[in-house]
């Protein structure tokens, strides 16, 4: 059985970061039997020549979600994921323990002269051997990503393949979406982005966010609504508010959460028609409006999508990752 996670990669003019993707990590079998879900969360960090992990657990019922932000920086000419079909194996060459429940891995890349490379809105796969339960004596309760990660020994390896996805943000407002993998993409120009995340779902909105804010000739504007059970559950929150104070003309950002505290001055309760309405832009295919959209099914399914038809946004102007 393997272990399968997604990331999410941006190439920045003189940085490439890569960011976990949203979508649930599966343990699968070899029949495709779903052994176990595992929610995913993300981060950033700097470092050269090699991709850093960080994980946090997050002890909900049965499951934890895993905290997996990747970056590094430095502009290089050689490519590490040349084939997307290929996998690559990466050595673990750090890890640290952040906090009780924040940990660090930092995976070398093949040289100092390489980058992973990828586009904005591309991801990667992480893939490495998942054990059922009394299989290895390393994993006496199977193979759960915390405990491989946990155990992970330094010069060991863990396989990155890719890249992969269907949206890519080009620059200046433009995106390439494929229909399927295998489609030829296509090309839209939108002046304003409205952006919806829920949770892990920040990573992708980040990358765009940030690649956006990080060139001075691209002027899309870009609203951002960000949904999570607490306060204490927010992502990446000082660097949202940083990129929204240096750049205030052109991104704004707005909370909300399930339960909030006394004093909490942003909105409380689920995505709805109203906060769409208040803090993203209104539907225009004349000068160029497109929703994006991460985070949990249900909540695209039951709170994102009927709240969007309510207020007249095309599905052409919507996208989902």
């Amino acid at each position: 059985m393997r272990f399968y996670l997604n990331m999410l990669v941006t190439d920045l003019s003189n940085e490439v970061r890569v960011l976990s993707d949203v979508n649930l990590l599966k343990m699968v079998s070899s029949s495709e039997n779903i052994i176990n879900n595992i929610g995913l969360i993300t981060g950033s960090v700097v470092l050269l020549s090699s991709v850093v992990v960080y994980y946090i657990l997050y002890r909900r019922k049965d499951n934890c979600c895993i905290f997996c932000p990747f970056s590094l920086i430095a502009r290089k000419k050689l490519i590490t994921l040349v084939d997307s079909e290929a996998t690559y194996p990466l050595p673990l060459i750090l890890k640290e323990t952040v906090s009780h429940d924040t940990r660090k891995f930092r995976f070398k890349l093949p040289s100092d002269e390489h980058v992973l490379g990828l586009p904005v809105g591309q991801h990667i796969h992480l893939s490495a051997k998942i054990y059922f339960k009394n299989v290895d004596p390393k994993f006496p309760d199977g193979g759960k990503m915390t405990q491989y990660l946990e155990r992970m020994r330094i010069g060991e390896t863990i396989n990155f393949r890719g890249p992969s996805g269907l949206i890519v943000y080009e620059g200046k407002g433009s995106f390439a979406v494929k229909p399927t993998k295998k489609a030829e993409p296509k090309r839209r120009i939108y002046k304003n982005i409205g952006m919806i995340a829920g949770g892990s779902g920040i990573t992708p909105m980040l990358q765009i966010i940030a690649a956006i804010m990080k060139n001075s000739e691209d002027h899309t504007k870009v609203s951002l609504i960000f949904a999570n059970k607490d306060e204490s559950d927010i992502l990446l929150r000082d660097e949202l508010d940083k990129l929204a104070a240096e750049h205030s003309e052109q991104f704004s950002v707005w909370y909300t959460v399930d339960r909030a505290k006394s004093g909490w001055k942003y909105s409380t309760g689920f995505v709805d028609a109203e906060m769409i309405q208040k803090h993203l832009p209104a539907p225009d295919s004349a000068t160029g409006t497109v929703i994006l959209m991460c985070g949990p099914p249900p909540m695209i399914k039951y709170a994102c999508i009927p709240s969007l038809d309510k207020l007249g946004y095309l599905e052409s102007d919507r996208l989902t990752f």
